[in-house]
């Protein structure tokens, strides 16, 4: 090569362009990456803390929005962080959310049968419509009312978060109504056990009592093995069908939400918050009970979904103001009270009929 092939600008071949979306694309990960790992770190410590004797019990979605949440109010969040953690709550979320209807299948709800998953299903809507109800009574808002009832009738803190994709609560909301589930699931743990002597309820009986009324799974499992083997399987199974109804609760509240902002004229041109990521469960629910997942796949999704749950609900943390939290007063604590006395009881007393 000439010299003049080194020095004329004409003859020197371009440089490979780069993309204009590949750029955007790495300019946008660089964005959401430090905030993203923040919260992926949070989650871990979450996991780490459950090592702790005697923390093994607490699930490690509370843990991380606790740790999330102390973090916040005693240091900040820097402004480098937040595109990340808003990623977190956002498309992580949506994405654990789908993941989670591979840990349930159609066989689960058939093993319940019609009159036990009757009484869940019953338990299940009376609960979070009479919560709301009440609420409304109280003077709640109703966004922290939808997401006490959700929590408090469905599955605990990934119901509150579920439903706060379309209730769109603030993130004091959702820290307090995982408050809520969080004490009174905890109350359902270790008194219904105790209770054992006094129901008159045969194995069978507690694990669907247990199944059908406390709130996360982690709870039910810790209470309903106090009743036996028995117990302890078919409670887990109950309260798996109970998570499958997750879905029609939050599209049914998503239609909703669409009819109120088409009647709102004051709601402008807001986006309608139609949650179509349930879709994407329901579709994992299918494909887990097709029986096309092997079951050595099913643990790792398992685990996956809990740390990616954690993970959003570390950004939740993060964007919780302890300040604006006291500021809800009592009220809801109440709310979440009454909530969880009406599901032991109800689900008590059907049980007792029916079963």
């Amino acid at each position: 090569m000439t010299d003049k092939h080194l020095t004329d600008p004409a003859l020197i071949p371009p440089a490979p362009a780069v993309s204009a979306a590949g750029g955007l694309l790495v300019t946008a990960f660089g964005g959401i990456l430090p905030g993203l790992a923040y919260t992926v770190v949070i989650a871990a410590a979450a996991y780490a803390i459950r090592q702790v004797p005697g923390m093994g019990l607490v699930s490690p979605l509370i843990l991380a929005i606790v740790i999330g949440m102390a973090l916040h109010n005693i240091f900040g969040t820097a402004a480098i962080i937040k595109p990340g953690v808003k990623f977190a709550l956002r498309r992580i979320l949506r994405f654990a959310i789908v993941l989670l209807g591979l840990q349930l299948t159609f066989e689960q709800v058939r093993s319940v049968g019609v009159v036990g998953f009757s009484i869940v299903a019953f338990t299940l809507f009376a609960t979070f419509f009479v919560t709301r109800w009440l609420g409304r009574a109280m003077g709640v808002d109703r966004q922290l009312s939808e997401l006490i009832a959700a929590g408090t009738a469905i599955c605990g803190a990934s119901a509150v978060i579920a439903t706060n994709t379309v209730t769109r609560g603030s993130d004091e909301d959702v820290a307090y109504a995982v408050a809520c589930v969080t004490i009174f699931g905890s109350l359902s743990m270790l008194l219904m056990p105790a209770l054992i002597p006094f129901t008159g309820f045969d194995a069978h009986a507690f694990g669907l009592w247990t199944g059908a009324s406390i709130h996360e799974v982690a709870q039910v499992v810790a209470a309903a093995f106090q009743g036996g083997q028995q117990a302890g399987e078919f409670g887990t199974v109950a309260k798996l069908s109970r998570v499958m109804l997750l879905a029609p609760l939050v599209i049914g509240l998503g239609a909703a939400a669409v009819m109120r902002a088409r009647g709102d004229k004051s709601a402008g041109h807001a986006s309608p918050p139609m949650p179509w990521f349930v879709f994407g469960f329901i579709a994992m629910v299918m494909v887990a009970s097709s029986g096309y997942v092997p079951p050595e796949v099913k643990m790792p999704v398992a685990t996956t979904t809990t740390f990616l749950l954690a993970v959003a609900l570390g950004a939740m943390g993060l964007e919780t103001d302890m300040r604006k939290l006291r500021l809800k007063g009592i009220k809801p604590l109440l709310l979440g009270a009454a909530a969880w006395l009406f599901i032991s009881g109800l689900s008590f007393i059907l049980i007792k009929t029916l079963m």
